[in-house]
């Protein structure tokens, strides 16, 4: 979906708790076929592996091909360490259960950090006509996306952090 398409859109607080929960679906699918007809512990990293070529070539063909965005700005999320250790648990413990607890929870850890390389340039802070903003977010106001409400898109204009999630004036 949108969270996992556009960079100004790829944020510490939703991005982070959205797509892992909606990815881990497809590669557990996969996971739990191969193990039970197969008993082959790599399916949520081929799963992931072909999720991620079908993304670059929606992303190459649809964002580039037709509307010139560049590919920086609609890369798709870090999703194979998670699957990797998915494997991993599923490999070393053979459980289903013990698979979807540690499994499930690796892969939900490791999401944001396997992603901050390449998110870090990004969320560099600069000041744009005054206002104190994200690289990412002048990018998306300089790559203008058509039936994209504006009031859905959050731009920050401080750095002081509430504990209601917002940002403080």
């Amino acid at each position: 979906g949108d969270w996992d398409f556009w960079v100004d859109w790829k944020d510490r607080r939703l991005w982070v708790t959205v797509v892992p929960i909606v990815l881990i679906t497809f590669p557990a699918a996969v996971q739990v076929m191969l193990w039970e007809r197969l008993r082959q512990p790599w399916g949520a990293t081929v799963c992931v592996l072909g999720l991620l070529f079908g993304e670059w070539i929606n992303r190459y063909f649809n964002f580039w091909g037709w509307t010139y965005f560049p590919l920086t700005l609609v890369f798709p999320s870090q999703i194979v360490p998670g699957a990797i250790l998915l494997d991993v648990v599923l490999l070393l413990s053979g459980s289903y259960l013990l698979t979807a607890i540690a499994g499930g929870m690796a892969w939900g850890l490791v999401f944001y950090p396997g992603n901050w390389p390449v998110i870090a340039p990004y969320h560099v802070p600069v000041e744009y006509n005054g206002t104190l903003m994200s690289v990412a977010d002048i990018l998306g106001y300089n790559y203008v996306r058509t039936g994209t409400p504006e009031y859905i898109r959050m731009v920050e204009k401080g750095t002081l952090r509430t504990f209601g999630k917002d940002v403080a004036p």
